[in-house]
């Protein structure tokens, strides 16, 4: 049984197939998805996803990628994620790759969705780009290990990873760790204790191989899985469970529920 801890169902990419995708999730083994939000304008899509079945979660956030999205306030994310299906707060962090100008609009969603983890007591679901130690400083100015979280989507190296894991939070391996160049993000793949680490697509994005250049699904997080595991010298079926585990020592609201 596996999980993908990240990915975004309600994007247009699966308006048409989803039905056909979460079958395909099914037959390669993943039990569970979480589907993380981006916007509040489009979070209730996200939740019309997690509805359909008792094995899908919804997080509440906004993505530092939108500068022109609604600003949300602690108080709203407080109150959208008192939703039974709302598992996680995020995804929310900094990027600093493709905003350019005036960052300290970035900085106080960060800030708000900080807040809002640590008065609704579920864990931040963290984005990072081209700005990783400022994110793992904010991280820590503003005591995010009152909720904790995980460090979606992990492609930095081992000092980071080791400061988010001194913080509480769990690293979320993403397909960009089966590619050829991603030697530092596989060393830290090494070294992360086994009860902390978690798979995910962040599905339509970042196919791994041998599906590099496709449109990313649920079903292909087990590729992630299996390189992880041949990386560690350990079988699939001992990630599987551990990942599986993992995700529900994380998300505690999250429900094991009738799997297909």
């Amino acid at each position: 049984m596996l999980i993908d801890s990240h990915c975004h169902l309600d994007f247009d990419d699966f308006s048409d197939d989803l039905d056909a995708t979460l079958s395909r999730a099914d037959d390669a083994g993943v039990s569970h998805i979480l589907c993380i939000s981006v916007t509040l304008e489009d979070f209730p899509r996200v939740l019309d996803v997690a509805t359909r079945r008792d094995t899908l979660f919804a997080s509440v956030g906004v993505h530092p990628c939108y500068p022109d999205a609604k600003q949300p306030t602690v108080a709203q994310l407080v109150d959208l994620a008192k939703h039974p299906k709302v598992v996680a707060v995020g995804e929310t962090g900094l990027d600093f790759m493709r905003v350019e100008g005036d960052m300290s609009w970035q900085h106080e969603r960060f800030h708000t969705h900080i807040e809002a983890a640590a008065q609704t007591g579920k864990p931040l679901v963290i984005h990072t780009r081209a700005a990783a130690q400022a994110t793992i400083d904010t991280l820590k100015s503003h005591n995010a290990a009152r909720s904790g979280g995980v460090m979606h989507c992990f492609a930095e190296d081992w000092d980071i990873a080791k400061q988010a894991l001194d913080l509480g939070f769990y690293i979320s391996f993403s397909g960009i760790l089966t590619f050829k160049s991603a030697k530092a993000v596989q060393e830290a793949a090494k070294r992360v204790p086994l009860d902390r680490l978690l798979v995910e697509t962040d599905a339509p994005y970042l196919a791994p191989m041998p599906h590099r250049g496709k449109a990313n699904e649920p079903a292909y997080v087990r590729h992630t899985a299996q390189f992880l595991a041949d990386l560690r010298g350990v079988s699939l079926e001992e990630i599987a469970t551990q990942t599986t585990s993992n995700f529900f020592a994380l998300f505690k609201d999250a429900t094991r529920g009738q799997t297909t």
